[in-house]
């Protein structure tokens, strides 16, 4: 298999650890293969959408979802580190309001399944980072929202003393209690 798949406790949100080939010029891998990934997870997905951004230390994005046209994102960091964060958002689960964590950095090479119907938002714990995600459909502003990075309902464990750095959209984020949610 190319990829080690790791279930997190949130069973659908899945760390994928791929194969990596290195000597002393460096390394390889397949950062994405669709029959791999396939064959791995077990899921057939079609991926629509592909995008990069860089944050500095202390930047939270998130946390995102769409309530229309919902997104499964598979992420990963090719530069520093961030604290990766999953949420889940359907009513009907029994993980509802649930969260895992998993620390992605450009040297574990991990990547992160997170499934449509999950927020999804990171913390940058290096100097800065660089974070690549594939999603299941495109973008539309009018149907995303933000979850409440630190609603003491879910309760993420953010590894920050301070403040982090947020995007207005993302301080005004909707708590779980009144945040729009699946079935």
């Amino acid at each position: 298999m190319p990829y080690q798949v790791i279930r997190t406790a949130l069973p659908e949100v899945l760390i994928l650890e791929p194969k990596v080939f290195g000597d002393e010029r460096g390394f390889f891998f397949e950062s994405f293969n669709q029959r791999d990934f396939h064959q791995s997870t077990g899921l057939d997905v079609q991926f629509v959408q592909d995008n990069h951004s860089k944050s500095s230390q202390g930047v939270l994005r998130g946390l995102h979802y769409q309530i229309q046209h919902p997104q499964g994102k598979l992420v990963r960091v090719t530069q520093g580190q961030v604290f990766d964060v999953a949420v889940d958002m359907r009513r009907s689960s029994t993980h509802f309001g649930k969260w895992v964590g998993v620390e992605l950095s450009a040297d574990n090479k991990r990547q992160l399944w997170i499934p449509p119907g999950f927020a999804h938002g990171f913390l940058v714990t290096s100097d800065s980072a660089e974070f690549l995600y594939k999603t299941t459909d495109y973008w539309f502003p009018e149907h995303e929202r933000s979850l409440l990075w630190n609603d003491p309902s879910v309760g993420v464990k953010w590894p920050i003393d301070d403040s982090p750095k947020l995007a207005a959209k993302d301080a005004a984020g909707k708590p779980l209690a009144h945040a729009d949610l699946f079935d």
